[in-house]
């Protein structure tokens, strides 16, 4: 027995060629990782050794502090003060019932323009007054998606991403002297709405027949309450105080994107702050890479969007990844001179339908359990943002005409 049990305590040979082919494959893998460590630095260092050597060191990072700083300052606190004020009179509208009459109005619209139920009118609502994540808590709840069929569940991240910061979009360009372009702009941001989910819809039930099936009534019911108590003042003065902490919170998560995304962006896109005498390293300043390039096709955006300025092509660009970003571009362009109504429409089209899709759409299809659809909903968006854009400035034309005649 005291053998038989020393036996079992000694610790099990693997063979060989099982160690073997686990050492190559960590042999593979520390090789990969290693590549594309290399793959990166080189590129981290490409990038910037290029703009070194026509700012010069020095210069360089200095733009890079000085032009975070004055997004900081001049851009983000604005955009958060505006988060702040939009939160307080988005969760007032949700108090008093405004959003359920907004809802019963947009009911019927739903079926025909977007081939979801009605109830799909509250999603759109709740985006627009907050951020891309809040179609997430409404489709997880079962007396929200029980009047769904699976592929049109799904295409609620297209639906509702397009309508995204909405209200915070449109209130940052009014703010700037540009409500006519933004009012255009919110027209055109339904038209891609339309595109996308539809196309996400088309496409899931292409390559997944199967989800042509109600949804399934499993998981934990959450009721979705817009109940209130207590007297209006007390009503009126929690919505306040509630709405605008829900607003420094979208605030507080616009920085990073703000000043990483936007001061590359924007360096990318300006040069000098005087031609004349040449970087100074002030803020804003950079290598106008994009212009460059997009003005060799610059013809394409002029009929598409009627850009009729190569570096405006960085809104959109921006607005892939986080649309408040973008919005830190807006003031720079107005110094240059180079906004007008029409940019405004495509700029508030493409901003709120796209939002930050890229870095949104994946995290919110895979909370649902659909992450083998990630691609379908990003080439589908990617689309209806196009159109989105194409049809703010089309809008435009025939508005301008309109009026004009």
């Amino acid at each position: 027995m005291e053998q038989l049990s020393s036996e079992q305590n000694q610790p099990t040979e693997q063979p060989i060629s099982s160690k073997r082919g686990g050492l190559f494959k960590n042999m593979k893998f520390t090789t990969r990782r290693s590549l594309e460590a290399l793959v990166f630095l080189a590129c981290f260092l490409g990038f910037f050794w290029f703009l070194a050597s026509r700012m010069t060191l020095p210069h360089m990072l200095n733009t890079v502090m000085q032009t975070a700083y004055r997004l900081l300052i001049e851009t983000v606190l604005f955009l958060m003060a505006i988060c702040v004020l939009t939160g307080a009179i988005g969760k007032m509208l949700v108090e008093f019932g405004v959003v359920r009459l907004l809802e019963n109005i947009l009911r019927p619209l739903m079926k025909p323009l977007y081939n979801l139920p009605g109830v799909a009118a509250l999603g759109a609502v709740m985006t627009f007054l907050s951020d891309n994540p809040a179609i997430i808590g409404l489709s997880k709840d079962k007396n929200f998606n029980q009047y769904f069929r699976k592929y049109q569940l799904v295409s609620l991240t297209n639906f509702g991403t397009a309508f995204g910061m909405g209200l915070v979009v449109i209130a940052f360009m009014a703010a700037k002297g540009f409500f006519h372009g933004a009012m255009i702009g919110l027209v055109g941001a339904v038209v891609g709405s339309i595109v996308s989910t539809r196309l996400m819809q088309r496409a899931t039930l292409k390559a997944y027949p199967e989800m042509d099936m109600p949804v399934s009534s499993g998981g934990d019911e959450q009721q979705i309450s817009f109940k209130s108590e207590g007297s209006v003042l007390m009503r009126t003065l929690n919505a306040v105080l509630d709405g605008g902490k829900n607003g420094v919170d979208i605030g507080l998560a616009i920085i990073p994107g703000v000043l990483v995304i936007s001061t590359l962006v924007m360096m990318c896109t300006f040069g000098p702050a005087d031609a004349a005498v040449g970087y100074a390293g002030v803020a804003y300043e950079g290598v106008p890479i994009i212009p460059k390039l997009a003005g060799k096709i610059d013809f394409v955006f002029d009929w598409l969007f009627g850009f009729k300025a190569p570096e405006l092509i960085a809104f959109p660009i921006t607005a892939l990844g986080a649309v408040g970003a973008a919005l830190g571009l807006v003031p720079r362009f107005m110094e240059a001179g180079i906004l007008d109504q029409n940019a405004i429409a495509v700029f508030t089209a493409m901003g709120m339908c796209w939002s930050g899709y890229l870095s949104t759409h994946t995290a919110m299809l895979d909370s649902l359990g659909y992450r083998k659809l990630i691609g379908k909903a990003i080439g589908a968006h990617t689309i209806g943002g196009l159109c989105a854009g194409l049809a703010a400035h089309w809008l435009y034309l025939l508005v301008h005409l309109i009026i004009g005649a």
